[in-house]
């Protein structure tokens, strides 16, 4: 309908069209962008300039999104900094973080906190953005050819970034991490062992940098956190109607250890369920009849 083709483009444009009986408005569709004391704090994902056009640079680019909980933070990217090997990318996405986390934030930014071969960057946001569009924010800023997405609830205790590279080498291969999930039929998933999986938790994700230029961005439908793995892992895997769908991959032994998570454990269980089926219907509308994605399992 030509209605329903005006609004998408206002809605492109930057707009939400809010319908107030026979009349409308338009509001912006996202928080603007503001600049503190020198620093631009992006009200959206578009609004970060992207890197994903540059001829990839480095070995790999570490995404991890930061709001409060500013020990987690510390426990998770201390060791990695450590651990990292040469030509690593480390950016942050302060994404409207606590004051405590803010402060932890900031030191960083001051001093370019990385390792030997670690170059740091922090994006900020206006405010908070849900969780989808605070990893896009991230990623745009990717400069190496293969991206990871890691949660502040894990530890890394050793180099868990290069075997993700490596495993990246393998052209069938369009996902890989630390842990894999497998389904029957889509809807319901289960835990599995290292080896080819259906999908690869966000936990410890690894994807190429150019899928995501040709595939993304991730639905920022997907405020809360869960099931986007699933979601974005089936979109790298899916080959199209040519039937040549590619491979996710969990490997062993990668020196990780997973704590508490806080997006998980600070909600409701009715809450946090409501959220995640919202999360799920999504992939069910877009995958729901792909069998063919399912390749793992009993």
């Amino acid at each position: 309908m030509e209605a329903d083709r005006l609004r998408g483009e206002i809605e492109a444009a930057g707009w939400r069209v809010v319908d107030r009986g026979t009349d409308f408005a338009l509001s912006p569709a996202s928080p603007p962008d503001v600049e503190v004391q020198g620093r631009v704090r992006y009200g959206s994902s578009v609004s970060v300039p992207s890197r994903l056009d540059e001829a990839p640079v480095g070995l790999v680019s570490v995404v991890a999104v930061a709001t409060e909980h500013p020990q987690d933070f510390e426990r998770a990217l201390g060791p990695l900094r450590d651990h990292a090997p040469d030509g690593t990318q480390l950016i942050v996405v302060a994404n409207d973080p606590s004051p405590e986390q803010a402060a932890a934030l900031e030191a960083i930014d001051a001093v370019d906190a990385g390792g030997p071969g670690v170059a740091t960057e922090l994006v900020w946001t206006s405010s908070r953005l849900g969780h989808a569009a605070a990893l896009n924010t991230g990623i745009r800023r990717a400069s190496a050819a293969v991206v990871v997405l890691i949660d502040t609830s894990v530890e890394s205790t050793g180099d868990a970034l290069t075997p993700l590279v490596a495993a990246l080498d393998e052209a069938s291969v369009a996902v890989a991490g630390g842990w894999g999930i497998v389904s029957d039929d889509l809807r319901r998933f289960r835990e599995a062992p290292p080896g080819d999986v259906d999908a690869i938790e966000g936990y410890w994700l690894a994807f190429r940098r150019a899928d995501y230029a040709a595939r993304g961005p991730l639905d920022e439908a997907f405020r809360f956190y869960r099931n986007l793995d699933i979601w974005w892992s089936l979109v790298l895997r899916d080959g199209g109607d040519d039937g040549s769908n590619r491979r996710a991959v969990a490997l062993a032994g990668l020196p990780l250890l997973r704590h508490e998570h806080r997006g998980y454990a600070a909600l409701p269980d009715a809450e946090r369920d409501r959220l995640s089926k919202r999360n799920f219907y999504r992939i069910i509308d877009r995958f729901g009849s792909r069998g063919d994605l399912v390749t793992s399992g009993d």
